[in-house]
């Protein structure tokens, strides 16, 4: 006895099997997301110290980012790429401070795989309480997905 291979099958083997050749391998290994980075130095000496415990979160914000996270260095803050402006609540040993970022946001194209990510550009006039915070030095303006510093606050 004959077996009968339906016509329709040598179409669509082969059109099979071009679309599993023709697709790439294309997953996103890229950090995509753009945070302020934030080191924690100590006043007298200068030199880094992370907090014993950080509690951060960004007013109007639904979630807390750090909450009494020990040994946080640095802080990333994530910055809202549809406003100029974030607000934080930062906490260290029991005393809040409150820091005011300005900023512009700008699209960067990250690779064909990851796609676009924003970046922005602190404005230098920061505004901040100064409870425990003794001063805020802004060492690279441009915040990117980059593992760099952005600012060192000083308590």
């Amino acid at each position: 006895m004959r077996k009968f291979i339906p016509g329709s099958l040598f179409i669509i083997v082969p059109v099979i099997i071009l679309l599993l050749l023709s697709c790439t391998a294309g997953s996103c290994l890229e950090e995509t997301e753009s945070y302020l980075k934030a080191s924690f130095y100590d006043n007298t000496t200068k030199k880094l110290l992370p907090p014993d415990t950080l509690t951060l979160y960004g007013i109007n914000r639904d979630s807390i980012i750090y909450n009494q996270k020990p040994k946080v260095q640095p802080a990333l803050m994530p910055l809202n790429s549809s406003s100029q402006s974030c607000i934080f609540i930062i906490k260290i040993k029991g005393v809040a401070d409150t820091i005011e970022f300005r900023y512009s946001s700008y699209p960067h194209f990250v690779s064909k795989e990851c796609g676009y990510t924003f970046y922005h550009q602190l404005d230098t006039a920061l505004v901040y309480s100064k409870n425990f915070i003794k001063g805020i030095y802004i060492s690279n303006q441009t915040i990117t997905n980059l593992n760099v510093e952005n600012i060192r606050i000083f308590y």
